[in-house]
C-alpha cells in the first residue's frame, strides 16, 4: 500500500505560488520570527509548511498593500512617500536605474508624477526587504 504524499509545501513551493525568488523565500521571509514552524513530515529532504500559515504570515509581513492614488492628480516624490511608503530616496535611486519612470510633470522644481502612473509602477514591483507602517498597518 503506497502512503499518501503529505500535505503541506516546501520553500520552492511556496516560492512560486508566490511569484517570487526561491532565495528570496529561503534568506528573508523564512528568517522572519512569524514565519511558521515546519510540519513534522517531509517531502524527501525538503520541509514542508502549512500554507494556511505560510499565508498568514506573508499577508501580514510581506505584502505591499494597494495605495489609492487619484489616477489625474500630479504627486511629488514626497507626497508619493507618505501615500506608499517608498522613500523619495529610493524612488530617486530608481530613476537613475530605470526602474521607476521619468516624471510627468517637470515644470515646477518638484518633478511630480500622476496617480495613474504611480499605481502602474507600483503594480510591477516587487516588495523588498523592511515594510514600513505605511505599507503594513498594524
Amino acid at each position: 500500500m503506497v502512503e499518501p504524499a503529505p500535505k503541506g509545501e516546501t520553500l520552492r513551493e511556496i516560492a512560486n505560488r508566490h511569484g517570487r525568488a526561491y532565495n528570496t523565500l529561503r534568506n528573508q521571509w523564512a528568517r522572519h520570527p512569524d514565519w511558521p514552524d515546519p510540519l513534522p513530515e517531509k517531502r524527501g529532504r525538503s520541509l514542508l509548511y502549512d500554507p494556511a500559515d505560510v499565508d498568514r504570515v506573508i499577508a501580514q509581513h510581506f505584502a505591499r498593500s494597494t495605495t489609492e492614488l487619484e489616477p489625474r492628480r500630479l504627486y511629488t516624490a514626497k507626497e508619493i512617500e507618505q501615500a506608499t511608503g517608498i522613500k523619495t530616496t529610493t524612488i530617486r535611486a530608481d530613476r537613475s536605474t530605470g526602474r521607476w519612470p521619468a516624471p510627468d510633470d517637470t515644470s515646477s522644481r518638484a518633478h511630480r508624477w500622476y496617480g495613474a502612473t504611480i499605481t502602474t509602477t507600483l503594480k510591477n514591483r516587487r516588495s523588498y526587504g523592511s515594510t514600513t507602517s505605511a505599507t503594513n498597518p498594524e
